[in-house]
């Protein structure tokens, strides 16, 4: 999934900085998750791991796939593979009627709307799919285990035939070949470790005191929340049916609006997450046109670290996966290290 900041390309230098300047580092607090890259990174390569991330969809994607570490069996359900059933599921097939529909309904050009998020025919099925899933854990059907699982392949799934640019702040004027194609569950890789991936969906003031050895923390960059770039996997993932409004069926996010965003707010935002913070290492993730200034976040993490161990690492930032580095744009990406007070 492309998501806003994804650290896909750095999380080699961010278990290098890891190895390089901590001691006996065991357990590790990844923040703010997003789609769960770094987490799963490092669960891989041996540390104990805790996620968090604000948004529902993303504990989803996180809870339903690195946050298990047994394939779920539905032994309840009776049906031989989910999945499939799923993916071979009609209208007819359910007691709903089309009025129970939200994402038909609101986000696909079908009687009175007009956004093209979605062909019908792909809306219809998120929408069934949600429900069913919805039901069978109301009926006890299915575990809570087994419920996540199901709704991160169905969250998964979705951007395959999202009529986006990249996200869902707006939709485009015509169709992508892409939306044609029906939409299709898959099973999710689970976490193989063996070790306990705990997830969490929550403010990150309020978890930020839980004690371990490093916290990781990739706050956003600049003013742009995330909420409103990814509203419908939100709104998918949670199917409560909220007020919409705006050209784009805009969910109301005032309720979780990031610090991180606001210039007033930036700066206190980060002495929260260095002065609160239980952990014995503080890593962060940032680059040099943040909304913090390098030299501002620099002086507040050098106040905040024993002796002369903070360390600000920083990697030419390659705009596009192309094998020419981007080097004269003059962004870097930056990582924060210090051994807290």
């Amino acid at each position: 999934m492309r998501y806003i900041g994804g650290k896909s390309l750095l999380v080699n230098n961010i278990s290098d900085c890891i190895l390089s300047y901590t001691d006996n580092v065991q357990s590790i607090f990844d923040i703010f998750a997003g789609t769960g890259v770094v987490t799963q990174d490092l669960l891989l390569k041996g540390y104990n791991l805790l996620s968090n991330d604000i948004l529902y969809f993303s504990y989803v994607l996180l809870r339903g796939s690195i946050g298990l570490n047994h394939t779920p069996t539905f032994d309840k359900l009776g049906i031989d593979n989910p999945i499939d059933y799923l993916n071979s599921l009609n209208l007819y097939d359910t007691n709903l009627n089309k009025s129970d529909l939200f994402i038909y309904n609101n986000y696909s050009p079908t009687g009175n709307c007009n956004r093209m998020y979605f062909q019908p025919h792909n809306a219809l099925k998120i929408d069934i799919i949600r429900l069913t899933i919805e039901q069978w854990f109301s009926y006890n059907k299915i575990t809570e285990d087994e419920y996540y699982y199901l709704l991160a392949s169905l969250i998964k799934a979705v951007p395959y035939v999202s009529n986006i640019a990249g996200v869902y702040a707006a939709y485009l004027k015509h169709w992508d070949k892409r939306t044609f194609n029906n939409i299709t569950l898959t099973d999710n890789p689970i976490n193989p470790t063996g070790r306990s991936c705990k997830c969490l969906n929550s403010d990150y003031l309020k978890v930020i005191e839980t004690p371990v050895d490093l916290l990781y923390a990739d706050p956003p960059y600049n003013s742009r929340e995330y909420l409103p770039n990814y509203h419908l996997l939100e709104t998918i993932a949670r199917y409560d049916y909220p007020e919409i409004k705006g050209v784009s069926g805009m969910r109301d996010y005032q309720h979780i609006k990031s610090p991180f965003c606001s210039k007033k707010n930036v700066e206190a935002a980060f002495e929260n997450l260095m002065k609160l913070s239980n952990a014995r290492y503080l890593l962060i993730s940032y680059n040099n046109e943040a909304l913090l200034p390098t030299a501002r976040l620099t002086e507040m993490c050098s106040d905040y670290a024993i002796n002369d161990s903070f360390r600000l690492i920083e990697i030419d930032y390659r705009r596009y996966k192309s094998k020419i580095p981007n080097n004269n744009s003059g962004l870097k990406e930056q990582l924060y290290f210090l051994q807290l007070k």
